[in-house]
Parts: C-alpha cells; structure tokens; sequence
C-alpha cells in the first residue's frame, strides 16, 4: 500500500502530491463483529483535513472534508472507487473492505476553523464517500466536526445514504440555529431488488426517507438527490413515478435527479458487476456511454423533465437558491409547458 501517494483528496484536487502522513503513522485494525466483518481499517493521522475543490470541477461548492476513504456501502457505480488506485488498491473489493480513517480529523476541523486564514466558507460532506458509512458508528468522527462547525457558526452541507446520522440530530438542530445547514439524502429508487445487488451496503430506501421524514418533523429543511438514475434498471416512468411519489411522502423540501454517471475506476467495477447480472444490457451501455462518462445530454433532459414533472404533480418544489448540491432546476410554471433543459451533470455519486 502506498501510503505515501495519499494527499489531502486526490478525487477532489488531483494536483496536490505532497503526503499528508507517512506509513508509520498508520495503525491497521480489525474488528472480530458481524457489521465489520472482512473489512479493514487503517487509521491515520492527517495533517489536514479540509480541501480546496479545484476550480475547473463541476461542484457546486468550493471546500469539502472527507474524514473516511474507501466505504462499505460499496455501490458498485461510485465514482470515488478511483482515488483507491493510489494506494495500489484495487478500485473494486478493495475500495468497499480497506477503510482509511483520519481518526484526528474533529482536532483539525477546529484547528482550521480557528486559524485567522480562514473566512468561515461553506463546507460540503459526503461529496467523496460517505461520511455516515459504517464506519462512523465506531470511530465517532461527525459529532466533533459539527461541533466545531457549530461553535463556529459555519455553514455546512453533508450528503448521505447513511440513517447514522439522526445518531448526531440535536447537534444539527444545535448548528442550525447558528448558520446555514443544508442535508440531502441520496435516495436514486426504491426498487428494492435493485437496491440489494447496486447498493449491497446501504440502507434500504425507505430507511433513507424515513431519515428525511424524521429530520424535516424536526424542523432541519432535507432535500433528496435522487442519484442515480440508472439507465434500462430504474429509469422506467412507473419506477420514476414512485420514487418521486415516496420521496414527497418523505417531506422532503426538494428532489433533484442526477443521471449515472461512469468515471474510470468506477466504470470498470460496474460494467463487471452488468456483465454478471444483466449481461442483456451490455451492448446498450456501451452505446450510450461511447462518449465518455457521462450519458447523452438528450437522456440527461429526458430524465431531468420527467423527474421534474412528478415533483411538480406531488407538491415537491424545485431545490432552492442557496441549497447544497444543487443543479440549476426550471422554476415551476402555473400552466403546463415543455421540460426545460436539464441541469448539468454533476460529479457527486
């Protein structure tokens, strides 16, 4: 393992080549219980922890903190399986059981939010791997980060499959009340058989908007990225319809859909994991993803008026101006018209 390769993020500033931490501040462990099991942990010292998104990115958002690489959800589509490689790590099986931990990252988070260079900028989470993995219910690193943001009053946005984080709710009400807190959960289905094999280790959907329903009761505003919608498995206007359907029944302040999207690393793991259990559709991907990682502009439209049509017919406005995560969505109109143009596509999930 390459220790010495890992920098700061390289997935959201590829440029930085300067370790963050040698080999021998590294502890590698072990855990003899059923929710950790085959997975590895190697926890480390960083020496920082908050990360400048280079600016030719499509994120909407400027700084980012990622106290976890690697993730156990193993969604076989995620586009962050890339940043393993660096530490001569397979993209695949390796990237789901061998967990990097910065188990220092609360102490830095203060530490950063308190030097007189820092100007209290917003602060995204979960934009690499998600923060609320399994993880996070044994090393506890989320409650000092929001505490340092709250004591800071800065604003932050977290994204998540994960039902962890109502574990951390009073601090987000706490936060709230002081800056701008933005939650999205990641909800892309709610096919529950294509969610088993897809997302092996996440919550089930309706786990993840019952966490909708539970923060928004509380007064915390939770939109949905519906991400992603996956081409000729979960893109079916029945399948649409009742996502969006659940997703407002949730409460949830906006939904925003964003297609699959394919990066190297990712596409790989994925096209195997076609190959196996939908071998049919092979050719099909191919085709529509022949230019890149990113399906056509015209299926992204298609995908995004549909959505945004539902979300219209159940009551679901369109994110907000100001939001986390968002996409550039159509304002909704009184009288119906035709969809207007998609958003474009992020590099999120």
């Amino acid at each position: 393992m390459r220790w010495e390769n890992l920098t700061a993020d390289l997935a959201d500033n590829p440029a930085r080549d300067a370790a963050l931490f040698g080999a021998d501040a590294v502890t590698t462990r072990t855990f003899d219980t059923p929710e950790f099991q085959g997975i590895t942990f190697h926890e480390i010292r960083a020496r920082s922890i908050v990360n400048r998104v280079p600016g030719a990115s499509r994120m909407p958002f400027e700084w980012t903190v990622n106290p976890y690489r690697g993730c156990s959800h193993a969604c076989v589509y995620c586009f962050a399986r890339k940043t393993h490689s660096y530490l001569d790590l397979d993209t695949g099986l390796d990237f789901d059981s061998q967990i990097v931990v910065k188990v220092n990252a609360p102490e830095l988070m203060r530490r950063q939010l308190a030097s007189h260079r820092w100007h209290g900028e917003h602060i995204a989470m979960g934009t690499n791997v998600d923060c609320y993995q399994r993880a996070e219910g044994r090393y506890r690193l989320m409650p000092g980060i929001i505490t340092a943001l709250r004591d800071h009053a800065n604003p932050f946005s977290i994204l998540t499959k994960g039902t962890l984080i109502l574990r951390d709710l009073d601090l987000l009400k706490e936060a709230s009340a002081v800056t701008d807190v933005g939650i999205s959960v990641s909800v892309g289905f709610t096919d529950t058989g294509l969610w088993r094999t897809v997302e092996p280790g996440t919550p089930a959907p309706e786990r993840r908007l019952d966490v909708v329903r539970t923060l928004t009761d509380h007064g915390i505003d939770c939109g949905v990225l519906m991400a992603p919608v996956i081409p000729f498995l979960g893109d079916h206007p029945a399948q649409l319809r009742e996502t969006v359907r659940a997703v407002a029944a949730s409460g949830a302040t906006s939904v925003t859909p964003l297609v699959l999207h394919l990066r190297p690393g990712a596409r790989e793991w994925f096209m195997a994991w076609l190959e196996h259990h939908h071998p049919h559709l092979v050719r099909r991907y191919e085709r529509l993803y022949a230019e890149g990682a990113y399906a056509p502009k015209w299926y992204q439209r298609r995908i995004t008026g549909q959505v945004h049509e539902l979300a219209q017919e159940y009551g679901i406005g369109p994110t907000r101006a100001g939001m986390p995560r968002r996409t550039t969505v159509p304002e909704p109109t009184p009288a119906p018209a035709p969809a207007a143009p998609g958003p474009t596509q992020l590099t999120l999930l």
